[in-house]
């Protein structure tokens, strides 16, 4: 057996545990922005669907039959998520930290392929408070590099150019169907390493579902 010669990180629940500090993160901006939106646990959960908070917030108008400037609340979100980060010291999900580190010993390249925000990307790290580091990462995506997000294979494609890497020499971590589905239009196999708020559901098409990284994944 070989090493795969890429680990592509995708979406930040890959990474970090963050989808009730989201959760609440939207409820406040829906506050400040005069909504009386309330997203729970389970009303999120089904959200989570569609990839993107700027195109969530958008379905769930366009649900509620209500016109809103989706981009404006989704900036508000991203200040209140980021705020939040700042303060707090968030933790490495389990086996990411491990895994890493293999690579690097192993010269296998490593990216972070996410279509979040920039914002959001340098308040993880920040928030990582140097468990993991920006240069650790080959490549680093963000929503402004790509027209067309998950579950697009956009900034999938963008990766792999970067990297200078093919599709089968690489293997995705992912936590949802729809960023799985981006992973699988480029062609890569994708681990799915399902977060709290997706634990429970089916996953289609993933090489296959883990809840800790170990280092055989970049087995192949």
């Amino acid at each position: 057996m070989t090493n795969y010669k890429g680990l592509l990180f995708g979406s930040i629940g890959s990474i970090v545990e963050t989808s009730e500090i989201q959760r609440k993160s939207f409820n406040k901006a829906f506050k400040k922005s005069g909504l009386n939106w309330i997203w729970t646990k389970k009303k999120y959960i089904n959200l989570l669907n569609k990839s993107g908070g700027k195109d969530r917030i958008a379905k769930y108008a366009k649900k509620k039959n209500i016109k809103v400037n989706s981009q404006k609340i989704r900036n508000l979100k991203t200040d209140v998520f980021n705020n939040y980060l700042k303060k707090y010291h968030l933790k490495l999900r389990p086996g990411v930290k491990n895994i890493i580190n293999v690579c690097k010993k192993q010269k296998i390249k490593i990216a972070f392929v996410s279509s979040t925000s920039l914002n959001n990307i340098n308040s993880i790290f920040f928030s990582l408070r140097n468990s993991i580091k920006k240069k650790d990462f080959k490549f680093i995506g963000n929503s402004k590099l790509v027209k067309k997000h998950k579950p697009n294979p956009d900034i999938y494609l963008m990766a792999l150019k970067k990297l200078n890497l093919k599709a089968n020499d690489c293997i995705a971590i992912e936590d949802s169907q729809e960023s799985l589905n981006s992973a699988r239009r480029a062609k890569i196999k994708c681990v799915i390493f399902p977060g709290k708020f997706h634990s429970k559901k089916k996953f289609v098409g993933a090489y296959k579902k883990v809840y800790r990284l170990k280092k055989n994944i970049i087995l192949r």
